[in-house]
């Protein structure tokens, strides 16, 4: 399976809405398309409602986000996180990197909304 990327810009930063499946075929491009948004600092909202699956290769892209995030001074927010999507990161404890929020509204770190 394939994964989409559309990226648009509003007033509180960019947000991505991703389709699809991250997996190791799509991680690594997925990677190379968020790491300038990342590096431009600001705030960066990644909109994973139309993604159906997230293996250990897309978690270790989201890691790295997070990183460089950090680094940067930029803000990743995630938001529509289906079930499966957030069992898994929840499981293996990625949800509490992240903050999460719609429209610019940030919910506590380590919630997603959906």
């Amino acid at each position: 399976m394939t994964l989409a990327l559309k990226e648009r810009r509003t007033k509180a930063g960019t947000v991505v809405t991703l389709t699809g499946e991250i997996n190791s075929e799509t991680s690594g491009t997925l990677l190379e398309q968020l790491r300038p948004l990342v590096r431009s600092g600001g705030t960066l909202r990644i909109d994973l409602k139309h993604v159906s699956y997230i293996s250990s290769a897309g978690l270790r892209t989201l890691l790295v986000v997070y990183r460089e995030a950090q680094h940067s001074g930029a803000r990743v927010t995630l938001s529509g996180v289906g079930e499966e999507v957030r069992f898994v990161m929840s499981a293996t404890g990625f949800l509490g990197f992240f903050d999460a929020g719609d429209g610019g509204q940030a919910a506590p770190a380590g919630q997603v909304a959906t």
